[in-house]
């Protein structure tokens, strides 16, 4: 059986916003693979803080410091997003047993999609476990202070967001 190299990985997510958890997990990525693309989805159907032009900007921003990561905004099926960047694995984060869940299901339907496409899961580093883009708006929406949980760049747009 001949071996394929995992060189292009794809780590998918809405990311509104970017959070340490989040960066943690591309760190981590970009020290496993050779290339790193970190696919902002456009979401539609979510009522989204951030447009997807200016996720896309802050996951390029905090990632600058690593050379083989880059940032696509995409919209459609993430199958097709992967088609299209000829990348054959997903980064998919757990925090807890829920995600879990979820993600094998999506693991599941993905494949049937596209066969040979695989998903690696990370799980974050103990600090940013219970770290979530939904809790770090809620606390930003009410005037706490997010600046231990996202990167200082988002911290200071979620303050100006939050309180327009």
């Amino acid at each position: 059986m001949s071996k394929k190299r995992l060189s292009r990985v794809i780590y998918p997510g809405t990311f509104d916003p970017i959070t340490n958890g989040h960066l943690d997990l591309i760190e981590r990525a970009a020290d496993m693979f050779d290339e790193v693309i970190i696919a902002v989805a456009a979401s539609p159907s979510k009522n989204t803080m951030f447009t997807l032009d200016e996720r896309v900007q802050f996951a390029q921003t905090v990632t600058k410091h690593l050379d083989n990561v880059s940032s696509k905004g995409f919209s459609g099926l993430l199958v097709d997003f992967a088609k299209q960047e000829q990348a054959n694995v997903l980064i998919r984060g757990l925090r807890t047993t829920v995600d879990f869940e979820y993600e094998f299901g999506l693991t599941n339907m993905y494949r049937r999609l596209m066969p040979g496409l695989e998903s690696v899961f990370l799980t974050p580093a103990e600090e940013h476990a219970f770290i979530s883009s939904t809790i770090v708006r809620e606390v930003a929406i009410h005037g706490g202070d997010v600046t231990n949980f996202v990167p200082e760049v988002v911290a200071e747009a979620l303050k100006s967001k939050a309180h327009i």
